[in-house]
């Protein structure tokens, strides 16, 4: 079965096609994959990167809106949590809602107060104009802020603005402090860029009279995000009895479980994509086998085996198989690879969370949907390949 016979043959187009539909099926499932994986860890980057993958703070400590009840830095988990493995760090945070007040617009804002122990490296690289705040010496106004809020707020680098923070007592005047814009991030989770502003931890101790070894709450990083549920119980367990810890899929389930249906989209076009292959390549191979019906009487009444025969049916659709997969492949990966380094896919932030269609193909992702294509189709062959042990040698050979 040489191509050149192949193609004056009626099978040709429709050979043709099989190989078509394989590529196009490959392709499909690459690119699928590769976004979905990539969205999910670059979204779960940006959670973590602002919130670390779990919270340890006091029981009905509400942060988003501000630390209430604060914490003693003196705890046996900070700032080495040695019993328990895979945390590769913890830092103290503390937190406190205000009002940025300026001559056109005001806007309800959290300040999110960090120190020295704080993982900048998380946050640099959504860090778009200037740089980060100098939490080093003594107590400066220096804070980060999102392009969201500087926007709205007609605010620019190295401009200062008025905020209030209102006392616990709720009947006394609010606190006054003024900051400076020293750098602007933009991190295209509305969630965080229209409330967070990140500054000084020794801002929210003296507004909340706090002592320097008292904070508001704790954020743990982990080795790997994929056990954060097991490392969440193990961290729950060996903390105080006073304390609490929840992780960021909990406090932002509404984010993680739209992630999850990223898993349920994958699963159904590879299912739809490993289906069409299928179904052309059996298309194909039982008109193979039609067209090579007086071929295979032949080898019958020579004395072939039906195994033999039907192997070497498959031999020839595996070959069309990598075929398919080789252009599947080199189109599938050349995407991948043109939209990892040009980022010429744009999103909607508001939609996605991100402006440009992140991408992530380990090797094993890759070889896994080259392997299981391969296999199921060859898996699913071998039932119209049973034709061939229905053909009787004397009519295959008068056959025309």
């Amino acid at each position: 079965m040489t191509d050149k016979g192949r193609k004056s043959s009626i099978s040709a187009p429709i050979i043709k096609i099989a190989i078509a539909a394989i590529a196009i099926g490959m392709m499909m499932m690459i690119v699928s994959v590769a976004t979905g994986i990539g969205l999910q860890q670059k979204i779960r980057e940006k959670v973590s990167a602002f919130n670390g993958h779990i919270i340890i703070s006091n029981y009905d400590d509400n942060q988003s809106q501000g630390s209430v009840m604060p914490l003693s830095l003196r705890q046996d988990f900070y700032p080495k949590f040695t019993k328990v493995s895979g945390v590769s760090h913890v830092q103290a945070v503390a937190s406190k809602a205000g009002i940025i007040r300026t001559a056109d617009a005001f806007e309800g804002i959290v300040f999110k107060g960090v120190g020295k122990d704080y993982l900048w490296k998380n946050i640099e690289e959504y860090i778009i104009q200037g740089r980060k705040p100098n939490l080093s010496g003594a107590l400066n106004n220096e804070v980060l802020i999102s392009d969201y809020l500087a926007r709205r707020l007609k605010l620019k680098l190295g401009d200062t603005f008025n905020t209030f923070f209102m006392k616990e007592s709720g009947n006394q005047l609010p606190n006054l402090r003024v900051f400076k814009i020293v750098g602007i991030y933009n991190s295209g989770l509305q969630e965080f860029d229209s409330s967070f502003l990140l500054g000084d931890i020794r801002h929210v101790q003296r507004i909340n009279k706090w002592a320097l070894d008292q904070v508001g709450a704790f954020e743990v990083f982990l080795d790997d995000f994929t056990a954060i549920q097991t490392k969440g119980k193990e961290i729950y367990e060996n903390i105080s009895s006073t304390l609490d810890s929840q992780t960021i899929a909990e406090k932002y389930y509404f984010i993680f479980e739209w992630l999850e249906l990223f898993d349920f989209n994958i699963v159904v076009i590879l299912v739809v994509m490993i289906a069409v292959a299928t179904i052309n390549m059996v298309v194909a191979l039982l008109v193979l086998i039609l067209e090579r019906t007086q071929m295979i009487g032949i080898l019958k009444s020579l004395g072939a085996a039906n195994w033999s025969v039907r192997k070497i049916f498959l031999y020839n659709a595996f070959y069309l198989i990598v075929r398919g997969l080789f252009w599947g492949n080199l189109l599938g990966v050349g995407l991948v690879l043109i939209q990892q380094y040009t980022g010429i896919i744009q999103l909607n932030p508001e939609n996605y969370y991100v402006s440009v269609a992140p991408v992530s193909l380990s090797f094993w992702h890759w070889l896994a949907l080259n392997v299981g294509t391969a296999a199921v189709c060859l898996l699913v062959l071998l039932v119209p390949s049973y034709i061939i042990t229905k053909i009787s040698p004397i009519k295959a050979i008068r056959f025309d």
